[in-house]
């Protein structure tokens, strides 16, 4: 997902279907320590879910979007990308976010996805299945605003298409139709690398929504928002057994 800053998910509160949100420090297999946030159910349903921010770290979205995926029953970590690099913790307005990208990497940004898994295995028990892409037994995948072929200002970092063949579960792909850096084309050609490896998948593309769409302070797509949202549930419920 990609956000400003003082965005926050257009997802109604319900009292009382989440507890214990706290953050937390995840260390990675490289005793790297990094930011998390997490959140449990108040009763488990065995669904957990790794979240991921966008290039910008981990802000008050996420934190708030961990606590709205446990109030519908998922167990959330939010994770943080930049503990490598960043002199501090500080994820906000005045965080360097473009200086800091690209010094990441996807083998660390993996192992980094790694601790979050075991950390929702490990506490939260039942029969955890995490959402994201490729590896360590997910059961699927859910991106928002997701550049399919790659940020043309990053040409050098793996894309998504490339990797198809080798997703371990279903892809749930959410676009604003409006959005100018994604293309139609380019989510065409997604589906169809989808298609092609055998991926179960869903797109939907939201007619004149734009990039981060998914804003309770953008009251003009409140509609495409809330039928996001009920997708996103869809899919979780589908896919968590």
């Amino acid at each position: 997902m990609c956000f400003d800053a003082d965005a926050r998910p257009p997802i109604p509160a319900i009292a009382g279907a989440s507890t214990d949100a706290r953050d937390l420090v995840l260390t990675s297999a490289d005793g790297t320590r990094f930011q998390a946030d997490v959140t449990r159910v108040a009763a488990r349903t065995g669904a957990g879910i790794v979240v991921l921010p966008d290039v910008r770290g981990l802000h008050a979205h996420y934190t708030e979007l961990a606590v709205r995926l446990a109030e519908h029953g998922v167990d959330a970590v939010a994770i943080d990308f930049f503990a490598r690099t960043a002199p501090t913790t500080d994820r906000g307005e005045t965080f360097d976010f473009m200086a800091e990208v690209p010094k990441t990497h996807p083998h660390t940004l993996q192992a980094d996805v790694a601790a979050a898994v075991a950390h929702l295995r490990s506490r939260m028990g039942g029969r955890v299945r995490s959402l994201s892409a490729t590896a360590l037994g997910y059961a699927g995948v859910l991106a928002f605003y997701g550049w399919p072929l790659g940020p043309a200002r990053w040409p050098d970092r793996p894309k998504p298409i490339d990797a198809v063949s080798r997703f371990t579960g279903p892809v749930l792909s959410i676009y604003g139709g409006a959005d100018p850096g994604i293309p139609t084309s380019a989510i065409q050609a997604f589906d169809g690398a989808l298609a092609k490896a055998g991926v179960p998948h869903e797109t939907a593309i939201y007619d004149g929504a734009p990039h981060r769409f998914l804003d309770r302070r953008r009251t003009e797509f409140a509609e495409e928002s809330a039928d996001a949202w009920r997708r996103v549930q869809k899919f979780v419920r589908a896919y968590t057994g």
